[in-house]
């Protein structure tokens, strides 16, 4: 029998409390390597068993149960190496990096996760391509206690994360069932975030939107009321898009109308979005409705705007009600696009009213490219403005 490291030992004894995060505790149980384990390990320094208990949320449990039978973890040797650096942050994180690439493309992402859980433990966060690196292996095997783990640990070292950690998160949650384990991380990632919880826990509910979670992406939003961080226009903005782009445009009225219930002001993207999903379902009208309620609360419809509008009408065959459109799109000093152009053509054209089409064609000929908007258009400062603002600044990891 071999006798413990020195450094199980070091995890063994090692505290670290964190008033807004979870007790990381691991409690190292005792587990030796058979003859053939350590043959294996001389082969694979990468490649040895160890029984490890994860202490996760006052719930023991090993740390591998959705591992295969043989554990996966990393030898005294590397970890050593590991441990003599620690008193050099940089020479440790440098060390520890290499390692985790080598661990993760042997696909030994057990063995990441006790190193990155020795290093929170000495308080040394790694650059944030190391975690992201992690947590895409997670992500692959759909490991969400890991990947749930490795997220906070990132967003407690550098609390900027890139749009592909979200994405990696919610992919590793796919095949889970346990929506309290997501609801309590969910929790503890704001409390590691605030005050900027609510970008944090947007940018989640987002995420699982695009991944196809829509009822995980609303349970989030329905327990921010719970949270310290509360909703705001922008989370409002993204559970709208989220219903309106899986046609469940029913329940995105309702969320509208709950948006200005609890006293949030919607903005012209909360109007686009819900123009944009109700023409695509056909409901013209709504779409018209919501124009004149945008106009009479001050916000000034755009580009996008007008020209969701204008073609849905124009394909309906409701030529007349298009051309209206257009008319007040110029009179509001707003380009019309070759593309709004070329809609209204088609359209008279399908309609029989082939001299008008040629009208508008001669006009869009006509026209300086100075005076036809471009793709730049569909994009102005105040969009720009207004999505910067959902996620920080120096969002790359």
């Amino acid at each position: 029998m071999r006798a413990p490291s020195r450094l199980f030992k070091v995890i063994l004894h090692c505290k670290v409390t964190r008033a807004t995060a979870v007790d990381y505790n691991l409690i190292c149980g005792q587990s030796f390597a058979s003859q053939s384990s350590i043959a294996s390990k001389k082969t694979n320094p990468y490649r040895v068993s160890h029984f490890l208990v994860n202490k996760f949320n006052g719930n023991s449990q090993l740390i591998g149960t959705k591992a295969s039978s043989c554990e996966e973890y990393i030898t005294d040797e590397v970890l050593n190496q590991v441990l003599a650096t620690t008193e050099d942050p940089e020479a440790c994180k440098k060390i520890s990096s290499d390692h985790l690439h080598k661990m993760c493309k042997v696909g030994n992402i057990r063995g990441a996760a006790t190193l990155l859980q020795l290093l929170r433990d000495k308080k040394i966060f790694l650059w944030p391509s190391s975690y992201n690196l992690v947590l895409a292996a997670a992500s692959e095997k759909a490991d969400f206690d890991l990947s749930a783990q490795v997220f906070k640990d990132l967003l407690a070292s550098c609390r900027i994360l890139c749009a592909t950690s979200y994405t990696n998160l919610a992919r590793s949650f796919a095949k889970e069932t346990d929506c309290i384990q997501l609801m309590r991380f969910v929790k503890e990632a704001s409390e590691i975030a605030y005050p900027s919880g609510t970008t944090v826990v947007n940018r989640i509910i987002l995420a699982f939107g695009e991944c196809g979670q829509i009822k995980n992406a609303l349970l989030i939003f329905d327990q921010m009321k719970t949270l310290q961080c509360a909703p705001d226009v922008i989370t409002y903005n993204t559970v709208l898009d989220i219903l309106g782009k899986c046609g469940r445009v029913d329940e995105m009225h309702h969320k509208f109308a709950a948006m200005k219930e609890a006293g949030i002001c919607p903005d012209f993207v909360s109007y686009n979005t819900l123009i944009n999903s109700s023409r695509k379902v056909g409901n013209l009208e709504m779409c018209l409705v919501y124009l004149k309620e945008m106009c009479e609360g001050g916000i000034k419809p755009d580009l996008l705007t007008f020209t969701a509008i204008i073609e849905a009408f124009g394909r309906s065959g409701n030529i007349d009600e298009a051309l209206k459109l257009f008319a007040e799109m110029k009179q509001r000093k707003i380009k019309p696009s070759m593309q709004t152009y070329r809609s209204i053509i088609n359209n008279l054209k399908k309609m029989g009213k082939e001299v008008l089409a040629m009208k508008y064609a001669e006009e869009m000929n006509s026209s300086s490219l100075s005076n036809l908007a471009g793709p730049g258009d569909f994009k102005p400062k105040e969009r720009l403005s207004r999505n910067q603002k959902s996620r920080p600044l120096g969002g790359n990891c």
